[in-house]
């Protein structure tokens, strides 16, 4: 048996903030906002787990109105849910995900985030897509504002 769950984030882009993506800082002007350490990519994809099992979103579980969350590594939200999945007696078949980001570009931060996703996803990294698309000037993601980011995961049944 499959399930599939599709997952999305956005953040406001703030100078002093640092900018996390898959468990990775990225050397960058402006960081994402927000009450965890505000990872969209990794919220992404806790999300579409979450979504896979039809288990809510990841504001479900960690509330940010719960101060215990405030400026949490977004790894052990994803951990959770790697948990809450291998409870149920489901792996993951592979991840495909897209950050859309203005500036700067991520393709020198691709393989390491691949890696430390896949790690604590506990998969092997060619089980992780990670694409990076720009806003083309366009939206808040182009007028360099905000970062947006889009997983989808299918599980399969152990």
């Amino acid at each position: 048996m499959f399930r599939i769950g599709f997952g999305n984030d956005i953040h406001r882009l703030v100078p002093g903030r640092p900018l996390i993506l898959g468990g990775v800082a990225v050397e960058s002007d402006f960081g994402a906002e927000g009450h965890s350490d505000a990872d969209a990519l990794t919220h992404a994809i806790t999300d579409a787990i979450f979504g896979a099992l039809a288990l809510g979103d990841i504001g479900t579980h960690f509330p940010n109105s719960d101060e215990r969350w405030h400026n949490a590594e977004s790894f052990v939200f994803l951990r959770f849910a790697v948990g809450e999945m291998k409870q149920r007696g489901y792996e993951i078949a592979n991840v495909d995900s897209t950050v859309h980001l203005e500036h700067p570009k991520l393709r020198r931060y691709i393989d390491k985030i691949r890696k430390g996703l896949a790690d604590a996803l506990e998969i092997e990294a060619n089980q992780v897509s990670v694409k990076a698309k720009t806003g083309e000037g366009v939206d808040s993601v182009g007028e360099r504002r905000a970062i947006r980011a889009e997983a989808v995961v299918l599980l399969r049944k152990t």
